[in-house]
């Protein structure tokens, strides 16, 4: 975002964003006849997007596997629509909230495996908003992580303290 103030997020840019993808996911939500009301907000420097009040497990998908392509394809309907990429996070249904509780939890996990045994701590794949989730677990804990591997197989490894 280049007209984002100096040392600031632009809250408008961001908001742009999610009133774009809002109209995006709503005229989803349309063609395939699903219920659902939109909320949006901005948290730190993304715009958030979800969709609430219906039970919409056909948009979230095995493991959340529809849900990352929605997301995908709705931060190109936005690139396409400002020319900026996007940062957007969709949630459907709590999902990713839900998740984000899990994930810090295993994260936190990890952490402390590493502490007793002192030893590196690779754990399974992930999409990147886990990895990300996992990652603050573990910086939470007074630890380092990393992300190895290439996708779809990119994981996190727990480090020890130096």
């Amino acid at each position: 975002m280049a007209d984002a103030p100096e040392g600031g997020i632009d809250v408008e840019a961001l908001e742009n964003e999610g009133d774009i993808a809002a109209d995006y996911i709503e005229g989803l939500l349309d063609i395939a006849d699903f219920d659902g009301d939109i909320d949006m907000d901005v948290e730190g420097d993304r715009a958030m997007v979800s969709v609430v009040g219906a039970t919409l497990d056909e948009l979230i998908g095995q493991e959340g596997e529809v849900l990352e392509a929605l997301q995908e394809l709705t931060r190109l309907a936005v690139h396409r629509a400002t020319g900026e990429r996007s940062r957007l996070m969709l949630d459907i249904g709590g999902y990713r909230d839900g998740r984000r509780k899990v994930l810090f939890q295993i994260g936190a996990e990890a952490a402390t495996k590493v502490k007793e045994a002192g030893e590196v701590h690779p754990l399974e794949p992930m999409t990147p908003f886990e990895r990300k989730v996992v990652h603050d677990a573990v910086a939470a804990a007074g630890l380092r992580s990393e992300s190895e591997g290439e996708e779809p197989n990119r994981y996190v490894v727990v480090h020890p303290a130096d």
